[in-house]
């Protein structure tokens, strides 16, 4: 792809857009386009599958019997964490009162609108309050670089086929990802289970869901081993964390997800309140979430070193076992791998799918192959070493899907601002309407 700028240029008189091709607008977004909420839907009303699709602030969220809209339009999000996001909606839909249906007043290449609503960034503008959400009339009184119709066409037909290129590339890495992450999981599986040596005799563990172990190792319940498991607080915290080596702190659940300890992943203690040292954490730790979503509950993760000053939330258990017996480390990768998860999550309960429970107990009367104690530390090492070099390959794979991104968002900005010139740069690619 070869590009280049357009041969003259004046100032836009908006900062964000700079300078801009002659023969291009400035115009209030409100005099391009109408926008407006679509129609509220109930959660009883979309199903997964059906005539018509429904799109909600964050896209499809499924389909019902009704439409409220029929034609190719952009949509904005209004409402929630990720407002002022960018989809379209094609033939007939149902936009829920979450989206904000994009209406052309003026002829409008609807990819080059959606594009140049994305590159600027909509939920900069929007309006704190019980949920981040949209005030439509503050975005329509934004000023944007309006080109001719054919150049329109010109810039949307350019970026359906670069940014299709590069879409292409971020699912292969995405995929390279998955298929890592499930290697992952296999490596610990099969070394918790079956050890590092498969010329070893095996037997029937005695339990179903483990099948058969090595024959030097025990099945066991966690319990046999665990010295003590207790649960912490929550108390109203502030909103930012503290140094891990100083001050007062309360972990977040969320310090154990993915398997390792971010002892970043804390709220301070407010000063008035009287902290509790004896929930404070120390090296070798095994820390449990109690309560998450079903994907997260039960993470487990051991702690390496003491960190006195960071305290146990109310919604992770801390688990300490007698050494001899268990490698902590190898008790935490145990509950990460797939065949404690697979229990862990039957045990998980819960009214709401975002927020499920697991006892004690499900912890506790769990089974555990466990190779003798002069074998532990050598297959925690193996697991370390081999996770660590998938791991690597995994981080490596999503810097390239950063990268990627941001490269999208560039081009996206470069083409709709006119910084770059791209008429007649894919001929061989219909045109866009």
């Amino acid at each position: 792809m070869s590009v280049s700028a357009y041969p003259a240029y004046k100032d836009s008189g908006v900062e964000w857009i700079g300078e801009m091709p002659l023969g291009w607008k400035i115009i209030p977004l409100k005099y391009v386009v109408s926008m407006k909420s679509g129609e509220q839907i109930t959660a009883e009303h979309i199903e997964e599958s059906g005539e018509y699709p429904v799109f909600g602030g964050n896209g499809l969220r499924g389909y019902t019997s009704a439409f409220t809209h029929d034609g190719h339009f952009p949509l904005i999000g209004r409402q929630g964490a990720l407002c002022g996001n960018i989809n379209y909606a094609t033939g007939k839909f149902w936009a829920s009162e979450h989206a904000v249906v994009v209406s052309p007043r003026l002829p409008c290449a609807p990819l080059w609108l959606g594009e140049l609503l994305r590159s600027m960034d909509l939920g900069q503008y929007s309006v704190t309050a019980a949920q981040p959400g949209l005030s439509v009339e503050a975005i329509g009184n934004l000023r944007i670089p309006v080109p001719p119709t054919d150049e329109q066409s010109a810039i949307a037909t350019f970026l359906d086929h670069e940014t299709g290129k590069i879409d292409a590339l971020v699912a292969e890495q995405e995929r390279l990802m998955a298929l890592l992450k499930e290697k992952r999981q296999a490596v610990i599986s099969q070394a918790v289970t079956k050890g590092l040596d498969p010329s070893v005799p095996m037997r029937d563990s005695g339990v179903e869901w483990l099948g058969d172990v090595p024959k030097d190792w025990r099945v066991i319940r966690i319990k046999h081993f665990v010295q003590s498991m207790d649960q912490g607080w929550s108390p109203q915290c502030e909103n930012f964390p503290v140094d891990t080596g100083q001050n007062w702190g309360v972990l977040k659940v969320g310090c154990v997800n993915g398997g390792s300890f971010s002892p970043h992943e804390n709220k301070a203690l407010p000063a008035d309140l009287v902290p509790l040292p004896d929930l404070g954490i120390a090296a070798d730790d095994v820390l449990i979430s109690r309560a998450n979503t079903r994907e997260l509950v039960g993470s487990a993760a051991c702690v390496a070193e003491a960190y006195p000053n960071l305290l146990l939330c109310d919604k992770l258990y801390r688990v300490r076992v007698d050494s001899s017996a268990c490698n902590p480390r190898l008790l935490a990768i145990y509950l990460g791998s797939k065949v404690a998860r697979g229990r862990i999550e039957l045990e998980a309960s819960g009214a709401s799918q975002s927020m499920v429970n697991i006892a004690q107990s499900t912890i506790l009367e769990l089974a555990m192959p466990l190779p003798p104690t002069i074998k532990q530390e050598a297959l925690v090492g193996f697991i370390d070493r081999e996770t660590d070099k998938i791991d690597e390959l995994m981080a490596g794979a999503q810097r390239s899907i950063v990268l990627l991104t941001e490269r999208r968002a560039a081009l996206i900005s470069a083409a709709v601002t006119g910084k770059i010139d791209v008429r007649g740069v894919v001929p061989d690619v219909q045109q866009a309407a």
